[in-house]
C-alpha cells in the first residue's frame, strides 16, 4: 500500500501574526475550526481507505502496510507533540522523523526514503496545502500507481485557474501513463507569462506533492545529488529511535546542504511524470489565498476567525481575521487585510500581501516576541497563555489534558501561587503531595520541589501567579519528565 509521508516543516512567516516560528500555518485552526495538518491527514486516511476498497474489488484481498506504520511526518523536535497530537486525534498510527535541521525537501525526502523498504510507494505530501475532494485526490493517486511500479517518479500539477505568479509551473510532454511526461518545470514566472501559460494547456501549476518508491527516489539521488543521499545515509546509519520518534544523527546530518528536491533531483531526472488534478487547490501560501477560501458577500468583503466579530462598514474588497477576542471594524476600506490576534495587529493591502514575511524579519531584528511566539504556547501537557506581567510578576492561564503532568521541577528565583479554576490537580509541593478541587489553591516558595498533574478525564486549569526576581522560561531546573526534556 501507498505509505504517505507528510513534510512538516514551515517557518510561520506568510501568515503573520496568527502564524510564528514556534506554531506555523499548519498548526492553525483556519478551515472549519481545523488545521491544516488535520485536514491533510484526514485526507490520507481517506486514501488509504479508498486503496482498501480498490483491493477488494480487484480481488487482491486486504494487504497490510510494508511499514509498522500508516503514516511518518518528517518534522522537527520542537513540534514533534502538535503532530503526535494531530495523529491521535485524527486516528493514524505514526512515526515522526525529527529533523535535527530544515534542510529543504531533498533531504527530508531522502530521510524518509531510507527509513522504509525499498519497494515502498511513498506519496510525499506538503503539511500545510488544502484540497477539498478528498476521494478526487485518492482516485487520482491511486491512478498514478502503475507508473509508479514502473520505475517513473510522479508529481501532481493542478490545473490553472489563474495566472498566478507565486507558484512555479509544470510544461507537460508527451503522453505517458494516465499523465505526461514533464517537459520542464518553470520558476514563478513574471505576469506577462503566466497569461501565456493560462492560455494554454501545456501547463500545471506545481503542487509539489510527489508519489515515487524508495529505492527509485534514492537511485535518483544517488544520480542528481550524491552528496545529500550520502549525509543522510550516515545520519540514518547512527539514528536513535525513542519510541515514534526517529532521530538522525545530529552531527552527520550538519553536514547536508539545503535544496528543494525540485532543483536536486526533478529537474534532471529522465522518468518524471505529471498527473493533472482539476479540483480545488491552494497551497494557502498568503493571506490572499487565506482571503479566497471564504465566502465574500457582495461588496467582495469576507473574515475568517471569530466572523461575528468582523464588521464592515462601507467597505469593499476587505477581509478581517477577528482572533482578538473583540469586534474588529473596518470602515470605508478598499483591498486590505486585517489580521487581529490578542497580541499583534496586521494592516496590509491585498497587493503586499506577499511581503509579510519581511515584517518578521524585522521584528525578528527588533526581538519582538511575537515574531516567535503567541501568548499562548503550546507544551506536550497542554499549553499556557500569558496574561499579565510586570517587573516582578507574571500572571499565566495554565491547562493540563486529562492524564498529563508537567515535570518535577524546581526555580531559582520565582515563588508561584497555583488557582484551580476547573477540574482537578494533583499537586506535588516538596515532600506533601495534595489534590485541589475548584477554587482550591496552593503556594510553591522559591527553591521548592514542585508538579503539577491532571489525574482526572476533562481538561485541568489553573491559573499561575509568578513573582520573584526573574521570571523567564529557563529558570527551570528538571528533576523529571516524562517527555523527555532536560
Amino acid at each position: 500500500m501507498v505509505l504517505p509521508v507528510i513534510l512538516c516543516g514551515g517557518s510561520g512567516t506568510r501568515l503573520w501574526p496568527l502564524s510564528r516560528k514556534a506554531f506555523p500555518k499548519q498548526f492553525i485552526p483556519l478551515i472549519q475550526n481545523k488545521s491544516l495538518l488535520q485536514l491533510t491527514m484526514e485526507r490520507l486516511k481517506v486514501l488509504a481507505d479508498a486503496e482498501v476498497e480498490l483491493r477488494s474489488k480487484s480481488g487482491l484481498g486486504a494487504h497490510a502496510y510494508p511499514y509498522p506504520y500508516e503514516l511518518i511526518c518528517v518534522s522537527s523536535d520542537d513540534h514533534r507533540f502538535l503532530v503526535a497530537d494531530t495523529a491521535a486525534h485524527v486516528g493514524l498510527k505514526l512515526q515522526q522523523i525529527l529533523e535535527p535541521q530544515a534542510k529543504n525537501t531533498a533531504a527530508a525526502m531522502a530521510l524518509a526514503a531510507l527509513a522504509v523498504p525499498p519497494d515502498t510507494p511513498l506519496l510525499f505530501c506538503p503539511a500545510d496545502h488544502h484540497i477539498p475532494d478528498a476521494a478526487a485526490f485518492a482516485r487520482l493517486v491511486l491512478s498514478a500507481l502503475p507508473a509508479v511500479q514502473a520505475g517513473s517518479v510522479v508529481t501532481f500539477g493542478v490545473l490553472p485557474t489563474s495566472p498566478s505568479t507565486a507558484y512555479g509551473y509544470i510544461q507537460k510532454g508527451s503522453a505517458a501513463w494516465d499523465g505526461f511526461k514533464v517537459a520542464q518545470f518553470v520558476e514563478k514566472p513574471p505576469l506577462e507569462q503566466a497569461l501565456e501559460y493560462l492560455a494554454s494547456s501545456d501547463y500545471f501549476w506545481n503542487a509539489g506533492i510527489f508519489l515515487v518508491r524508495a529505492d527509485t527516489l534514492i537511485e535518483a539521488l544517488s544520480q542528481h545529488a550524491p552528496d545529500i543521499l550520502k549525509v543522510c545515509q550516515a545520519a540514518m546509519d547512527q539514528k536513535a529511535v525513542d519510541g515514534d520518534f526517529l532521530r538522525p544523527n545530529a552531527a552527520a546530518f550538519a553536514a547536508c546542504r539545503s535544496q528543494s528536491i525540485d532543483y536536486a533531483v526533478m529537474e534532471r531526472a529522465p522518468n518524471v511524470c505529471v498527473f493533472p488534478f482539476q479540483g480545488v487547490w491552494s497551497d494557502v501560501g498568503s493571506w490572499n489565498a487565506v482571503a479566497d477560501l471564504a465566502e465574500a458577500d457582495s461588496q467582495g468583503n469576507c473574515s475568517g476567525g471569530a466572523s461575528a466579530d468582523a464588521h464592515f462598514v462601507e467597505a469593499t474588497h476587505t477581509y478581517i481575521h477577528a482572533g482578538g477576542g473583540r469586534p474588529v471594524v473596518a470602515l470605508g476600506t478598499h483591498n486590505v487585510l486585517v489580521i487581529d490576534t490578542p497580541d499583534a495587529v496586521l494592516v496590509a493591502n491585498h497587493e503586499h500581501a506577499e511581503a509579510v514575511k519581511t515584517v518578521v524579519g524585522r521584528l525578528e531584528q527588533l526581538d519582538a516576541a511575537q515574531a516567535l511566539q503567541h501568548r499562548r504556547v503550546y507544551r506536550p501537557w497542554g499549553w499556557y497563555e500569558g496574561i499579565d506581567a510586570g517587573q516582578r510578576h507574571q500572571v499565566k492561564r495554565i491547562q493540563v489534558k486529562p492524564g498529563a503532568s508537567l515535570s518535577l521541577q524546581m526555580h531559582h528565583h520565582r515563588a508561584e501561587h497555583w488557582v484551580v479554576v476547573s477540574g482537578t490537580a494533583e499537586v506535588t509541593n516538596g515532600d506533601q503531595v495534595m489534590l485541589l478541587a475548584e477554587n482550591q489553591s496552593t503556594y510553591i516558595p522559591l527553591g521548592q520541589t514542585h508538579r503539577l498533574a491532571n489525574p482526572g478525564q476533562v481538561p485541568l486549569e489553573i491559573i499561575e501567579v509568578q513573582s520573584g526576581s526573574y521570571l523567564g522560561e529557563d529558570d527551570i531546573v528538571r528533576f523529571e519528565d516524562v517527555y523527555g526534556r532536560q
